[in-house]
């Protein structure tokens, strides 16, 4: 729909409605419109009307963002129109430098992307968009605001050159990125040292805002030129690993000079703390200069020079406080330097023997010394970020294994120290619950670094000496165990609980199970002080914790959780299970599993729903510790069953009552997620029998009840979606029943109900606001989805039974996969990572076993279906992108096969199958849908990187020789778009990709061609790279 032309008044309305609207309605309105307005043949002209006439900042915002999109489209404008938007860009900012500075930082923007996308263009002989460099200039000559959006236009030109557009192909950035290199990144560099030089020539006031906002520009830009992707490695900026910076050879003299280091020193030392940091920053860059850039006597020169930049920087700390994770990265330091001893060849002293005792002991005191400042200050305490504690931790484990005794005599010292003073506090006549909280806080830290060097074994060459060590600091945590559960029920701190779990999980890992002899040193002290002589006794004090926390700490979630982690950990080895069966509080568990013995299996309102997600991990350890024994006794699974029987009976009668919907609706969702655990653990025939026995047919009806319910509430539907979705999963081929047996085709009916009246239900809810899709429509979407996967791929149903025998449950769940299909966007289909892993391994299903269904849609669901694999063939996720090769490959090779038999003349006459005719005549009807997955899977091939290339030549030759004719035209395209001195080695390419390959789809054919595309491949990517090579805007196939 063309917008129709808006007055200036109703565009600012629509602008303040976007951008400063609380109500979202109003805002959703201005957002349509608005899209609409860059669709417009007016555009331009309303975004020249804002800019020129606009009275607010956010209506040339909104001019500057059109503009943006506008000349970002895949389809650019003329070139003579750039030039002309690109100009008066130039000429607006120049003429109104005191523009909002986000109004400023859009613009510039709109230029730099005009710059790149037209970096190759050229108009009467001249590269029209390269001399952005002499236009900054100007800038650069006037006053000190001309100036700063002169440096700005140059750091977002450098930015915007380094930034993948992955909507485009890698290979046409990286050879705009490399000729922006090499023609004009080391002059931005240079031009913004010397800019530098002149602004410390003169006297700094931190008063002065331009200088300030001046020096950071010209530090940002210095910062955006160290920081290119220089050789296309796209390194990850979250790793700290693998950093180097690849300097280009032409840029030495730049790094050899030692004024351009001092610069920096004398600007961080110069600058505020703000600013500094940029300056540091800058500084890292440096220091990251790739090896080769020197010789040796260089490379030790420029060494020396940033060493003794830092030393001074050190010795002045004035800017320490504005650095608060430098803990990370000095822990990172000391951990290789001490993993680095046994490689060290060299008979000086390293001197770590000394030093790194020191630093274990400054980690250990500062943090104890921080918890009464963070209690009685209420400042965030680090506990609570446990990601970066165990990062910490993790990295102190190595440190502290240097010298390893000073560090358990220190910890030793500090516990028992700790442990009296929280004895006397509680002992005391009158508590003070202030000074209590924090002996805790102390403590948890405490047990924190016992898990932590006794996990610590595991990494590090150990003696009998250091296992003794472990047993007298295991000894001290065990007892606090004691000590604290003996003030249950009426106090318990969260934050020592967790950090037991810990201790108890790294305790595990090292010295229980088969990871160690039976004679460990670490269980003579044990044996001596708490009577544990091997890891059969540990287990049960680990199972005495268990159940303890299970009992008493029922309403404390992170705790719970965090137990029934712990359980489900020791449940997985089978020779852990052999003795934990044996042991009273297990036996207790698998006897008493109600609300009554355990708090948290209760459903009450107290209760959030949220907080029932354990229970499936509760169940699954459980169901596993009942599997050892139970073999094929029937009774003793029904005893165990017991608790959730008497649970279903009771739902039953409040739904035939039609009262208390909501203890119901609360019963089943717990006794959803109980159920997926059970059927998680169970992975014997047998065992499975037993449960589809109890559940069918009695309690299914309920479930399929439940759905038709309360099928708009996703705290119900989903844990009842994701049962059946387990209960379809034919894992270790424990669905496989006996030939006998109906219970395979009887499970996929109530899958197919459930799925059709959760399809049917959830499309009457009809248009859904954008944050209500996902949860209330999206994801039980694909849930339902992935059972109807596993059930395809199961192997457990003959599914062509059902239409001989006139039953429709198969037919029905295959339309409810359209009609759910249909109502989803393709865009949402990719957007969200569940859905689409669960809807393109469901169609590769369908279309390996079940293409006379595929074949029998209609045009427009065909064409839906196609363009969904389309879409995802380019997919980031190799899941999604693999499932579409492959299900593609089948249709081609259906189709492949569909032609020859209509070729072949057989004395035998066969009927022409109706459904390939079918698809043959969309296929004729629509010939571009083939074709552009053909252009699609062309271009990964030559141009992208390839992550799936055995996947995608699959299909591929298939489409190659049903479209031998478009195949052809692509081929001719790609070479005519060459200079004449690589047309011949690239028509050698093609003629060698097709060489031996034959006219059919056999598989010794198909590995020939796949053999043949990887070299292909390579020599394509050769002959692009080398020089003289043309714009590869041209060369996409997509265009």
């Amino acid at each position: 729909m063309a917008l129709r032309v808006q007055s200036l008044a109703e565009l600012e309305v629509l602008c303040n409605h976007l951008y400063e609207g609380t109500d979202l309605a109003q805002r959703m309105q201005a957002e349509k419109v608005l899209l609409e307005l860059i669709d417009s043949p007016d555009c331009l002209s309303q975004c020249q009307l804002l800019l020129e006439q606009g009275t607010t900042s956010y209506a040339q915002l909104l001019a500057a963002t059109c503009l943006s999109k506008l000349v970002s489209r895949a389809s650019p404008l003329p070139i003579e129109q750039r030039i002309d938007i690109r100009n008066y860009i130039l000429n607006y900012v120049a003429s109104q430098p005191k523009l909002a500075p986000f109004v400023i930082q859009a613009l510039i923007q709109v230029i730099a992307k005009i710059t790149k996308l037209g970096w190759f263009e050229v108009l009467k002989d001249q590269l029209v968009f390269r001399d952005i460099i002499a236009d900054v200039q100007k800038f650069l000559q006037g006053t000190v605001d001309h100036y700063i959006i002169g440096v700005m236009i140059l750091s977002e030109l450098t930015q915007e050159m380094n930034l993948v557009d992955y909507s485009r192909p890698s290979a046409k950035h990286r050879k705009i990125a490399t000729s922006f290199r090499d023609t004009s990144l080391k002059d931005i560099l240079m031009l913004a040292c010397s800019l530098l030089k002149e602004l410390l020539a003169k006297p700094l006031t931190l008063q002065d805002q331009q200088q300030q906002s001046l020096a950071m520009q010209l530090l940002k830009l210095v910062l955006n030129c160290l920081n290119f992707d220089f050789i296309g490695n796209s390194a990850d900026e979250s790793a700290d690993d693998l950093c180097t910076v690849q300097i280009p050879t032409n840029w030495r003299t730049i790094f050899l000079e030692p004024e351009t280091l001092d610069l920096f020193f004398d600007l961080y030392h110069a600058l505020p703390p703000m600013l500094s940091q940029l300056a540091l920053s800058c500084l890292v860059q440096f220091a990251s200069a790739r090896r080769s850039l020197f010789n040796n006597p260089e490379r030790a020169k420029y060494l020396g020079n940033l060493i003794k930049g830092v030393k001074q920087i050190l010795e002045n700390p004035q800017h320490w406080e504005f650095a608060p994770n430098s803990v990370h990265y000095l822990l990172t330091l000391w951990q290789r330097m001490v993993a680095s001893v046994p490689f060290v060849k060299s008979a000086e002293p390293h001197l770590l023997d000394t030093y790194a005792p020191e630093i274990t002991k400054a980690y250990i005191t500062s943090r104890l010394e921080c918890v009464p400042v963070v209690i009685r200050d209420g400042l965030e305490d680090p506990l609570d970020d446990t990601a970066t504690v165990f990062q910490q931790l993790e990295q102190l484990c190595t440190v502290s294994r240097c010298e390893y005794e000073k560090t358990c005599t220190l910890l030793v010292q500090l516990f028992d120290q700790n442990a009296q003073n929280y004895q006397k506090l509680l002992h005391a006549s009158s508590r003070n619950p202030l000074e209590i909280t924090v002996q805790e806080g102390r403590l948890a830290w405490l047990v924190y670094f016992v898990g932590t060097f006794v996990g610590g074994r595991l990494t590090y060459t150990s003696t009998d000496e250091h296992d003794a060590m472990d047993g007298e600091l295991s000894c001290r945590v065990f007892q606090l165990i004691t000590l604290m559960d003996a003030q249950l029920p009426e106090s318990s701190n969260e934050k020592v609980e967790l950090a037991i779990l810990w201790f108890l999980d790294q305790f595990r890992k090292t010295y229980v199970g088969d990871q160690l002899q039976h004679t460990s040193k670490v269980y003579t002290r044990m044996s001596e002080v708490l009577g544990i002589t091997d890891d059969n006794h540990v287990l049960e004090t680990f199972m005495t914790k268990i159940v303890t926390n299970l009992k008493y700490r029922g309403r404390c979630e992170p705790v719970i959780s965090r137990t029934l982690q712990f359980l489900n950990d020791l449940s997985v080895g089978y020779s852990l299970l052999k003795k934990l069966v044996k042991i009273e509080a297990v036996k207790f568990m698998l006897q008493n599993h109600t609300s009554k013995h355990f708090p948290f299996l209760g459903v009450s309102d107290n209760y959030s729903l949220s907080d029932l997600r354990c229970r499936t991990m509760f169940y699954t350890a459980l169901t596993r510790l009942l599997m050892v024994d139970l073999g094929e006794d029937e009774d003793e699974f029904e005893n165990f069953m017991l608790p959730l029987t008497i649970t279903f009976e009771s739902v039953t009668q409040i739904l035939n009552s039609s009262f208390e919907q909501e203890a119901a609706k609360r019963m089943l969702i717990g006794l959803a997620r109980d159920l997926r655990g059970i059927a998680f653990a169970l992975n014997t025939k047998t065992s499975y029998t037993m449960l589809f026995d109890w559940i069918y047919p009695a309690y299914m009806s309920v479930l399929q009840r439940a759905i038709e319910l309360w099928y708009q509430e996703p705290a119900c539907t989903t844990p009842i979606l994701k049962l059946m979705a387990e209960f379809m999963q034919n894992r270790s081929q424990r669905l496989n029943f006996d030939v006998s047996s109906p219970n395979g085709i009887l499970l996929f009916r109530e899958a197919s109900k459930m799925i059709c009246t959760y399809g049917n239900q959830i499309l009457s809810l009809g248009t859904l606001s954008k944050d209500q899709v996902y949860p209330l429509k999206l994801k039980g979407i694909s849930i339902c989805y992935s059972a109807l996967k596993s059930a395809l791929c199961g192997n457990y149903v003959s599914f062509g039974v059902f239409k001989l025998y006139g039953d429709n449950h198969f037919d029905n769940v295959l339309q409810a996969f359209v009609k759910m299909l249909l109502s989803v966007s393709h865009s949402d289909l990719l957007q969200y990572r569940k859905l689409s892993q669960s809807y393109y391994p469901l169609l590769e299903c369908l279309t390996q076993d079940h293409m006379s269904f595929i074949t029998s849609l209609e045009p427009h669901i065909l064409l839906y279906i196609f363009t969904s694999i389309s879409e995802g063939l380019t997919a980031v996720d190799t899941v999604v992108s693999s499932s579409c090769c492959t299900s593609l490959d089948y249709i081609v090779t259906y189709l492949f096969k569909h032609l020859a038999k209509e070729g072949k003349k057989t004395l035998r006459c066969r009927e022409i199958s109706p459904d390939g005719q079918r698809l043959l005549h969309f296929m004729q009807q629509n010939p571009e849908v083939l074709q552009q997955m053909m252009s699609i899977l062309m271009n990964t091939i030559i141009f992208e990187d390839c992550r799936n290339q055995w996947s995608v030549s699959r299909p591929l030759l298939g489409l190659i020789l049903l479209n031998e004719k478009y195949f052809s035209e692509l081929r001719a395209t790609l070479i005519a778009s060459q200079p004449d001195s690589k047309r011949e080695i690239l028509d050698q390419c093609f003629r060698n990709l097709m060489e031996g390959v034959e006219q059919n789809l056999l598989v010794k054919n198909r590995d020939r061609f796949t053999q043949n595309m990887s070299v292909f491949r390579r020599d394509m990517a050769e002959a692009l790279r080398s020089e003289g090579a043309a714009d590869p805007s041209s060369t996409d196939m997509m265009s």
